[in-house]
């Protein structure tokens, strides 16, 4: 999630030509690469056999999320390594199409983890068609989150204060629409569990007076989203460097505990 959030804001600058997001360029698409080198790893080492983790190519079903995952986290990190080699490069022609070549695959890779979860019928809490756009949408709120982290630690490396600050506080109103639509859809599975079967009922009650109950309601909802919105949308807070931070830090915590 945070790779796919920190390519997008690194295309918005280099591949849509949007200049005030160019200083954020180049260590996006850094870090867009380093976090999903780290994500297959963690893939294999959960299989029951890791040593046969190369048994996903040759044994293809076109009908499994997973096949397409596979090769999605393949294709995705080769382009990152491209697209990133012709920006530090200079060739602002091939950076931009690989940029715009990167988004979808970006979106697909994000998408394709909801898509695994929405297929398993067995779980009436994930059996959901919300699954991939949540998982898609949860991922642009950490990586934007992410990149707000990154803007003061460059802030602090070359003392640009005011134009850091003003690029942050553009990533807080973005930020500020994704927390909005991620409740809404938050809200809108919850709503479709309780009007649902037995078992789905059973899985909204898991979340709202469950086991569930302190890391949904209290970490993902009220640490991760709301409290960040406040501290986004007041005056006073959404323009000061230690409460973006913290917004930014609490909502990425409330990420998190959403894929717990």
């Amino acid at each position: 999630g945070l790779s796919a959030g920190s390519f997008l804001i690194s295309t918005m600058s280099y591949g849509m030509g949007i200049k005030k997001f160019k200083p954020l360029g180049k260590v996006g698409v850094v870090l867009a690469t380093l976090l999903l080198v780290l994500a297959p790893m963690f893939l294999i080492i959960d299989l029951g056999q890791p040593l046969r983790f190369w048994h996903l190519f040759p044994y293809l079903n076109f009908k499994s999320a997973i096949t397409w995952g596979s090769f999605l986290l393949v294709a995705y990190p080769l382009n990152c390594l491209i697209y990133g080699f012709n920006m530090f490069n200079g060739n602002d022609k091939l950076t931009k199409m690989f940029g715009l070549i990167g988004i979808p695959l970006a979106i697909s890779v994000h998408g394709y983890t909801g898509f695994i979860l929405a297929l398993i019928k067995a779980r009436a809490l994930w059996n959901t068609a919300l699954m991939p756009i949540y998982f898609l949408v949860s991922a642009m709120v950490s990586g934007i989150a992410l990149m707000i982290l990154v803007v003061f630690i460059q802030n602090l490396i070359r003392r640009d204060k005011q134009l850091n600050i003003d690029l942050a506080a553009d990533l807080g109103k973005i930020l500020v629409i994704t927390i909005i639509f991620d409740l809404f859809l938050v809200l809108s599975d919850v709503l479709v569990l309780l009007n649902s079967d037995t078992e789905a009922r059973e899985g909204a009650a898991m979340l709202l007076v469950g086991s569930f109950r302190p890391y949904f309601l209290g970490v993902e909802i009220i640490l991760g989203s709301i409290i960040p919105l406040i501290l986004l949308l007041l005056p006073f807070t959404r323009r000061n460097p230690i409460t973006l931070s913290f917004a930014a830090i609490l909502a990425m915590i409330g990420v998190f505990a959403m894929r717990y």
